[in-house]
């Protein structure tokens, strides 16, 4: 357990020590939250869909949440290159404690992340449904997080340079973004991209996250907790096997 604490606190101390990585990680999500939250807010109150910002503000803290977490796969990647897995890989210590350490630094580190932009929105007009769900919410946003840090840390494995780890991440985050409900509603959706959205996973996760923030949900509170954590159980198990094989 030491281990696992000793790596998870690395995360966190990389995070708070690079400020210019804070700052430009808020960028994107801000510029998405003005852009489409005031831009579309009149539209979609016109069309019926009520609040836009109410609606909005769980699908960008979730893109946050997205590129944070997978990239958090990039630390391998560094440890790698500068010899720090290597130490640690040589240490009495099992590969997966290694690697939930590294899981749940990583996890915590987007956590804080779509935190922060949820602060922020406070202040751009967004307010929670319920305050007393807000804290399920947090709760919601670090399995989300877990996920897809899981996902970043199975890319990395069989990775070595970042440049190829950029590329594929990339190529993932930008469909999983559009297509996940968190920009205008599932059911708005013609039928064949509402079939790849309900295959998404970013989906059940910008659902759970509406849910507890906003009060409205498309699929449901369990159906989107037993996607999101069937789907973090079966990559803890893939990114294990594929971390207990990496050389280097």
């Amino acid at each position: 357990m030491s281990t696992i604490y000793i790596l998870w606190m690395r995360q966190l101390k990389r995070y708070f020590r690079s400020r210019s990585r804070i700052i430009g990680a808020l960028g994107q999500p801000l510029l998405f939250l003005i852009a489409f939250g005031y831009g579309f807010g009149s539209i979609f109150a016109a069309a019926g869909g009520g609040n836009y910002m109410n609606f909005l503000v769980p699908g960008i803290i979730s893109q946050s949440i997205l590129f944070t977490a997978i990239s958090s796969g990039i630390n391998l990647i560094w440890d790698r290159q500068f010899g720090f897995l290597k130490e640690t890989l040589a240490a009495p210590v099992s590969r997966l404690e290694i690697m939930l350490g590294q899981a749940l630094g990583g996890a915590t580190v987007a956590t804080i992340q779509g935190a922060v932009v949820l602060v922020l929105s406070l202040f751009m007009g967004f307010s929670p449904a319920n305050w007393l769900l807000v804290p399920l919410a947090i709760l919601a946003m670090f399995l989300l997080s877990l996920l897809f840090t899981l996902v970043g840390i199975a890319i990395a494995s069989k990775m070595e340079d970042f440049q190829g780890f950029q590329l594929i991440i990339n190529f993932l985050i930008m469909p999983l973004f559009f297509l996940s409900g968190a920009l205008f509603p599932v059911s708005a959706m013609p039928k064949a991209l509402a079939v790849v959205a309900q295959i998404n996973p970013v989906t059940y996760g910008v659902d759970m996250i509406r849910g507890f923030l906003s009060g409205t949900t498309h699929f449901g509170y369990t159906t989107d907790f037993a996607f999101v954590g069937g789907l973090t159980i079966l990559l803890l198990v893939i990114g294990s096997y594929l971390f207990s094989r990496i050389e280097v």
